[in-house]
């Protein structure tokens, strides 16, 4: 079978077909602060690292009607700093929880029992209880139709002490238990079965 989006017929099926195709995704519970320093925090799913030199990250806030950005995304046009805060099991239910539509100024933190806490070097804070937290200043913006892509320069990682191994300097995958986003609306993944496959040499 082969599909057309560019067909009237398939307009507007992008998203839940390929949504659903490409997965599992991983989610971005990303803080940012307004002009006054209010906290905004909100899920992303459109989310992954896309490189090493120098370390950077990718995500897609929309916009909450056809004219109006997403807070997210109209924090970051007005500081230019973000924080990528990633979901694991423990606060799964927590991130679902700032996915809700609060009025604009509102701290989803608070409704979702999450604390903030000071991050190191940009302006929105981290999430404690995050296994991991990507302190991002904004390298670029790219607006392609509806879609707002932010590139972030990640400056600063936090990672819970029991997820990283000073030996080796790498995550321990034993304690790491990232969640996935699977079909919208509401379908999730755990990534606790795994296996191994060498690299081939």
């Amino acid at each position: 079978m082969e599909l057309n989006f560019e067909t009237e017929a398939l307009a507007g099926r992008a998203y839940p077909i390929l949504s659903a195709l490409v997965t599992p995704r991983p989610i971005a519970l990303v803080t940012t602060v307004d002009v006054d320093g209010r906290i905004n925090a909100a899920p992303f799913s459109f989310f992954n690292m896309m490189g090493a030199r120098p370390p950077i990250c990718v995500f897609a806030p929309g916009n909450r009607t056809e004219e109006m950005p997403k807070d997210t995304a109209l924090n970051i046009r007005s500081t230019h700093h973000f924080v990528v805060n990633l979901v694991d099991e423990e606060i799964a239910v927590a991130m679902n929880a700032c996915a809700a539509p609060l009025p604009y100024g509102e701290n989803e933190l608070e409704i979702a029992g999450l604390t903030s806490r000071p991050s190191s070097v940009v302006k929105p804070p981290c999430i404690v209880e995050a296994p991991a937290s990507l302190e991002c200043e904004v390298y670029d913006t790219l607006e392609i139709g509806q879609n707002r892509m932010v590139i972030g320069l990640i400056k600063r990682v936090h990672i819970r002490d029991e997820l990283y191994d000073t030996e080796t300097r790498r995550i321990n995958l034993d304690v790491y238990r990232p969640i996935g986003r699977m079909a919208s609306p509401d379908n999730y993944c755990r990534t606790s079965e795994r296996f191994r496959m060498p690299f081939p040499k």
